[in-house]
């Protein structure tokens, strides 16, 4: 199993996951494991990319329409190191 260190935790957040680990009967590095665990598995599966993630979180609204910016120019040539 992998380890993890995490610096510069807020002293209020360090008190709040006590406190809560004891509510749970549990160790502030169990109650941290499993927070951690249920956040990365909250929906089972990650978003294929970002664009499929963005459709996804704006399809409940309908949708967004943008303007698409004007084309650009053409490139110029690529310098010549020979």
């Amino acid at each position: 199993m992998a380890s993890i260190t995490i610096r510069n935790l807020d002293d209020d957040v360090k008190t709040r996951l006590r406190v809560r680990a004891a509510e749970h009967h549990r160790s502030m590095e169990e109650e941290a494991r499993l927070i951690l665990r249920d956040a990365v598995n909250r929906d089972g599966t990650a978003p294929r990319d970002l664009a499929a993630f963005t459709r996804e979180c704006f399809a409940p609204l309908g949708g967004v329409e943008l303007e698409l910016p004007p084309r650009r120019g053409p490139l110029r040539e690529p310098p010549d190191f020979s």
